[in-house]
């Protein structure tokens, strides 16, 4: 089969590589098409991953064969499925491995390009969400009275964050407070206004989101405000001096789950560095790779949950862009996102596209 290894640039090498085995928990999928993440170059590039490797981690396709364990998925199913990452086996291939728990069907009326676009990304929302800042569950029933649960998504365009702001609307929490840039028209679709939620474009500079961040925030309130939640999903450049600056112009105070008291609480995309939020604010890293390790069970139902969402409506997929050429289009995608090209649009291959694949 075709296979692209990508290494440090982004440089991709497309090989013949035999089709990969699989265990009896794990699903073999014949990849129709397949998404990429801008961690695919950063592996090589900036984190010291492996010099060359599949790194295609966002798998749609048809289910080719299964393991002994396996009992939802049969050979023929429409599926998408999340790759365990800098493992062999990965989505820049004709064929791909994933665990069952990580695949799920997709409905008839969701395009094997839509369904690339999920995996990965939607998948670090949820870990963002519930996972590290513990918010409600989508399907906890609302207060008769809820009150105001600020969230500020910082990056609510990116792959990451539009999944955030569907699945934070379907836990009714707001306002949402949407910070974009490009792409914030395409995030205004997304939100609720009447309850609150609003983006903010961060071209008009750090000190303009600041401030509207805090008039946001004091918006309708007949009580102090607290600022207990922030997904930063970019957790580079000035996002993360700009959240540490409204938590000190507002101030305010929660409690976590232990009933300790914090300032509240933010989570990052990325790891490395995060310097400039004030004392007693709690940070986590939205690790989507746990899926993989000890929040197995986490993955198996929010995969599900992304399914049901897909076909009942109220999931979107994140806008796609078909890169020409399958596989031979991977470094030059690579490249667009490593050069900040690409806003509010997912890369998508299709594999058939592929010179030398089925012949």
């Amino acid at each position: 089969m075709k296979e692209a290894l990508v290494s440090k640039g982004p440089l991709v090498q497309i090989v013949d590589s035999p089709i990969p085995s699989l265990n009896d928990d794990q699903v073999l999928i014949k990849v129709i098409v397949s998404g990429c993440n801008p961690k695919d170059w950063k592996v090589a590039d900036i984190m010291g991953g492996p010099p060359s490797i599949n790194q295609g981690d966002d798998i749609a396709g048809i289910v080719e064969k299964v393991g002994a364990n396996v009992f939802e998925f049969k050979p023929g199913d429409r599926v998408a499925a999340f790759h365990e990452m800098r493992t062999p086996g990965g989505s820049f291939a004709e064929y791909a491995v994933a665990w069952q728990h990580t695949t799920f069907h997709i409905p008839a009326t969701t395009t094997f390009e839509e369904a690339a676009a999920l995996p990965l990304a939607a998948m670090t929302a949820a870990i963002a969400l519930y996972h590290r800042l513990g918010l409600p569950e989508p399907w906890s029933l609302p207060a008769p009275e809820p009150r105001p649960t600020p969230l500020i998504i910082y990056g609510a365009a990116s792959a990451v964050g539009i999944y955030a702001v569907q699945l934070a609307r379907r836990s009714h929490i707001h306002p949402l407070l949407c910070v974009a840039g490009r792409a914030c028209d395409y995030v205004e679709g997304f939100i609720d206004r009447s309850k609150g939620d609003v983006v903010i474009d961060y071209r008009r500079g750090d000190e303009a989101v600041i401030s509207e961040l805090v008039e946001a925030l004091k918006r309708g309130q007949q009580q102090p405000v607290v600022l207990g939640h922030v997904l930063d999903a970019v957790a580079e450049g000035s996002s993360i001096v700009n959240i540490g600056e409204v938590f000190r112009r507002v101030g305010g105070k929660d409690k976590d789950r232990d009933g300790k008291v914090v300032r509240g609480k933010v989570t990052f995309v990325l790891g490395g560095e995060k310097e400039g939020l004030p004392d007693g604010v709690e940070k986590s890293i939205a690790l989507v790779g746990s899926v993989h390790d000890k929040a197995k069970d986490f993955g198996y139902v929010y995969y599900r949950y992304f399914a049901k969402g897909l076909q009942e409506g109220w999931f979107k997929p994140q806008r796609t862009e078909v890169v020409p050429g399958g596989l031979g289009g991977v470094q030059s995608a690579l490249q667009n996102l490593k050069d900040g090209k690409a806003s509010a649009v997912k890369y998508v291959f299709r594999i058939a596209e592929t010179e030398g694949v089925g012949r």
